[in-house]
């Protein structure tokens, strides 16, 4: 048998909730999670991303039924990766503005995994906090290369070209404008439908990504748990000269593996992987004046120890209608004791005149001011304020962390980095007229 003996017959939908699939009929047991023998010959293999006696509403766990254990592989050795490994520089950080314009195509054949690029990081799978931000380029399937994080989940975010994600529960098929999260150490592969891909990829150490709360916006908005997609079972029954690869303490392992790890034929629980379409976001802003926080445009955010206050957000900037008067509309000047980290999935970002492309990104750390450029603030300040500005064709992103992000030593040195944009705000001019002149 070859990859896919199963494929998924669609999603299911909703955030968090237990969901139960299979790709053979009654390969799931009744009424116990680890019977003596399983249907089919299969294996019972539990999941857990939480603490076993982690409260019932916080509690991650799936039960897999699969064709071979996930124990059964060879050795571990340590393999290079610039990526990981340049996540891990400790040089002095700069309080600098910084932005790149679009990664390079990659030179020769590379994968979702070769492809990876580091950005910026904090924290670490240590101390179980913090992130680490990626830029992914790749043009090849992942062949015979199965992949598995234990430092953290991942939230990737395409920019350009589909990625079609086989994990052990199902695929997932995501597109530009919609976004996938795979759970700590879930194994998967990575293939491209279109031939090439790119985009962003946020490693979360911290806490599970949920929902935020929606306090005073009431029961609806933002994003609805409905809209969250989960797979259903398929799997593989293949066997080979293949590779598992483990992203373990910050480093690259690689091991012999004589058959395709994503062989689970029935899973039940609440730790799965899912995707999520950035365009059904309900957005949510003023009708009368001023500009309220980003916090309204949240989609996901894994919690800190801190009430209020997140270890990561994942806030989108989508179309939307600027209706405020007397106000300036668009963000103003600020100093965050968050740090921000954004992309552009497409179109424009309306706090940026020019320089700020599809595929681009920018780094804003904890108290270094920004905001409009100068031909933007210009603009806003003379707009008419009797119509609204309705902003379509854009999709932007924010990953806000409460650390500062350390840019990596190969993001300084890019050669795409955009080493005069802070001369940006270099034309905001001095207007002040003192009271009698």
């Amino acid at each position: 048998m070859t990859l896919l003996e199963r494929v998924p017959s669609g999603y299911q939908s909703g955030f968090g909730n237990e969901f139960a699939s299979e790709a053979l009929p009654r390969a799931l047991p009744i009424g116990q999670n680890s019977p003596q023998r399983c249907a089919y010959g299969l294996y019972a293999e539990q999941i857990s991303g939480t603490a076993f006696t982690a409260p019932r509403h916080s509690n991650r766990r799936t039960w897999l039924y699969r064709i071979r254990p996930s124990a059964v592989h060879g050795r571990f050795e340590l393999r290079s990766h610039p990526a990981f490994d340049s996540a891990n520089d400790t040089r002095p950080t700069t309080p600098e503005r910084l932005r790149w314009s679009p990664p390079p195509a990659p030179p020769s054949e590379t994968d979702f995994i070769d492809g990876l690029f580091a950005m910026a990081g904090n924290g670490g799978p240590e101390a179980g906090t913090g992130v680490a931000i990626y830029l992914y380029t790749a043009n090849r399937d992942m062949i015979g290369r199965y992949f598995y994080d234990a430092d953290g989940e991942l939230l990737i975010v395409p920019q350009q070209g589909r990625l079609r994600i086989a994990t052990e529960m199902g695929v997932l098929e995501i597109e530009p404008q919609e976004i996938a999260v795979i759970p700590r150490g879930v194994r998967f592969a990575v293939s491209l439908p279109d031939g090439s891909a790119s985009g962003y990829v946020c490693e979360n150490y911290g806490a599970a990504l949920k929902l935020p709360d929606l306090g005073p916006i009431g029961s609806n908005g933002l994003a609805n748990p409905r809209d969250f997609l989960a797979p259903r079972a398929a799997f593989e029954d293949s066997e080979g000269d293949f590779r598992l690869l483990g992203k373990f303490q910050g480093h690259l392992w690689s091991a012999p593996i004589g058959h395709s790890p994503l062989d689970v034929v029935a899973w039940h629980g609440n730790l799965y992987p899912y995707k999520y379409d950035l365009r059904r976001f309900n957005t949510i802003g003023s009708i009368s004046f001023d500009h309220p926080d980003p916090s309204i445009f949240l989609v996901l955010h894994s919690p800190s120890d801190t009430p209020g206050t997140s270890n990561m957000d994942f806030v989108i900037f989508p179309p939307r209608w600027l209706v405020a008067q007397h106000s300036f509309r668009p963000p103003w000047f600020h100093r965050n004791i968050a740090s921000e980290f954004m992309g552009l999935i497409h179109g424009v970002y309306d706090a940026k005149a020019e320089g700020f492309v599809p595929g681009g990104s920018s780094l804003h750390n904890c108290m270094s001011g920004h905001g409009p450029d100068a031909a933007t603030f210009a603009k806003a300040s003379h707009a008419d304020l009797s119509k609204p500005d309705i902003i379509t064709g854009t999709m932007a992103f924010m990953f806000e962390t409460r650390a500062v992000l350390r840019p990596s030593a190969a993001a300084l040195a890019a050669p795409w980095r955009q080493l005069d944009y802070p001369d940006c705000w270099s034309g905001l001019q001095r207007h002040f007229q003192f009271p009698g002149e």
